[in-house]
């Protein structure tokens, strides 16, 4: 007798699964925020088929990922390289980002730049999903749909979603 596809959802949300970071948001060609931090939170929706042992798969491999992908941005100054208003630079041994006239140098050790046009937290959630979804030993593990969350503070979050259809 065929049972139809068991699916279930999990949500992944631990206290290591963040970063903390440098940014401003940049609003528009003349207005952005002044550059100030944020503690990062990072948690994932996965939902996928559950097997007959009654788990989807071992989700630890989520954990270590999204802890891996915090790791990597954790203590610096996040600059967007896809911005159509700040141009960024190598300079005299800096990272110059250049904004509305303003020239702004950064120690490259303190900086990292993201192929993303934005320091949200709309942007973070996707840049997140992107590099969960292009791991092939991630997806490849039956996932149906991930949603990625990145909270800037409580009650303050964007969210990325993905899917198979």
């Amino acid at each position: 007798m065929n049972h139809p596809k068991r699916m279930a959802r999990i949500e992944v949300a631990k206290q290591a699964m963040n970063f903390s970071a440098a940014h401003f948001t940049i609003f528009n060609k003349t207005d952005r925020e002044d550059l100030h931090g944020h503690n990062f939170q990072v948690s994932c929706v996965i939902t996928a088929p559950i097997d007959d042992t009654g788990i989807m798969f071992d989700y630890s491999i989520i954990k270590q990922r999204i802890r891996q992908l915090c790791d990597e941005l954790d203590e610096k100054t996040i600059l967007p390289e896809n911005s159509p208003y700040l141009s960024l630079q190598i300079e005299g041994g800096y990272t110059v980002a250049r904004f509305n006239e303003e020239k702004m140098l950064f120690l490259p050790r303190d900086v990292l730049t993201l192929p993303i046009a934005n320091t949200t937290v709309e942007e973070f959630s996707q840049y997140f999903l992107n590099r969960l979804v292009e791991d092939d030993g991630f997806i490849s593990r039956g996932i149906e749909s991930i949603t990625v969350t990145v909270a800037s503070s409580p009650g303050q979050n964007g969210s990325a979603d993905w899917s198979l259809s």
